[in-house]
């Protein structure tokens, strides 16, 4: 499956990748919000949204509403530095939240199987 990644610091992103190709799925990489879109346009097949929360001109959760007020149903899942249920309080609607740290590479995959399946 395709999944957009979409995060500002190229670092953060690149991990993210890694635990995704892992596990048998496609990157696509974009650095911001805007890009994301873009991406979103330009590969139809994204079947997974994960993005940063905290990124500069727009946010991953403001990124999560403009998706939803577009029509975008695609799950979503929110990486985060800070606490996680905070970001799930200010938006019900997102499929995932969770914070980037070090064990993403055993958290996400578990998270994702939990989104998806949970379709």
């Amino acid at each position: 499956m395709e999944v957009l990644v979409v995060d500002d610091d190229a670092l953060s992103g690149e991990m993210v990748a890694a635990v995704l190709e892992a596990q048998g799925h496609q990157p696509v990489l974009a650095d911001n919000a805007v890009d994301g879109m873009a991406q979103l346009n330009a590969h139809p097949q994204i079947g997974l949204i994960i993005s940063d929360m905290n990124m500069p001109l727009i946010s991953g959760i403001e990124f999560f509403r403009e998706l939803r007020e577009q029509g975008n149903t695609l799950p979503f899942i929110l990486l985060t530095g800070d606490d996680p249920e905070a970001a799930r309080q200010q938006e019900s609607g997102l499929s995932a939240c969770l914070v980037k740290d070090f064990t993403l590479d055993e958290s996400l995959p578990r998270i994702m199987r939990g989104v998806l399946d949970g379709q």
